[in-house]
């Protein structure tokens, strides 16, 4: 396979991601970088409020991947991780806009202060796209019990799986890989998983 691979593993809240990220991990013997959730001082605001904190959970988040891509950099071996950067921008922070959750003026802050982070980052080798409908995102949301997320609206997982099916569509510069998840469980249906992993090692050919 390619020496030091950097995959990323997309898709919407809820959709298994973490795990995923975990199980590829320890297979392949890469480096894992997840998403700063546990420690996140804005998310239960946020999901209390979204218009009035949509934009400090966004800089959050900026700033936390941008943190971690430089770690990155430093390391010798391939990594994974768990959401990239990109999706604050083309799906998280731009769905907030449409939705008037963010106003004009901080989008543009937003997608500027975006713009010139990215362009001293390396882009993955491969992303990986989890997909699920939003009956079982709200099945696997609900049952992993965070307090905060107990009132997302449907509405709004539903718009973040639009936002991302385009964007994963529309990629042009970085491979895509999309796996359906309504049926897969990765404890159990090992045969699946293992193929997915073939796969992931023929994209790295």
């Amino acid at each position: 396979m390619k020496d030091n691979p950097f995959i990323g593993l997309a898709g919407n809240i809820g959709v298994g991601k973490t795990t995923f990220t975990k199980k590829m991990a320890d297979v392949f013997g890469w480096s894992p970088f997840y998403e700063s959730v546990a420690d996140n001082p804005y998310l239960s605001d946020f999901y209390g409020d979204m218009k009035r904190w949509s934009f400090n959970l966004q800089i959050y988040f900026l700033h936390h991947r941008f943190k971690a891509q430089k770690e990155m950099n430093k390391l010798n071996g391939g990594v994974v991780q768990d959401r990239t950067i990109y999706e604050d921008v083309e799906i998280f922070a731009q769905n907030l806009h449409e939705m008037g959750r963010m106003d004009d003026r901080d989008w543009e802050n937003y997608r500027n202060l975006f713009g010139i982070i990215t362009g001293y980052l390396r882009k993955p080798d491969l992303i990986i796209y989890l997909r699920a409908s939003t009956d079982t995102l709200q099945t696997r949301i609900h049952s992993r019990g965070r307090d905060y997320e107990n009132s997302i609206d449907p509405e709004y997982l539903h718009q973040l799986n639009v936002a991302y099916d385009q964007w994963t569509s529309g990629l042009k510069d970085i491979p895509v890989l999309k796996i359906e998840t309504d049926q897969f469980n990765i404890f159990r249906d090992t045969d699946q998983f293992e193929s997915i992993l073939d796969e992931v090692k023929t994209h790295l050919h």
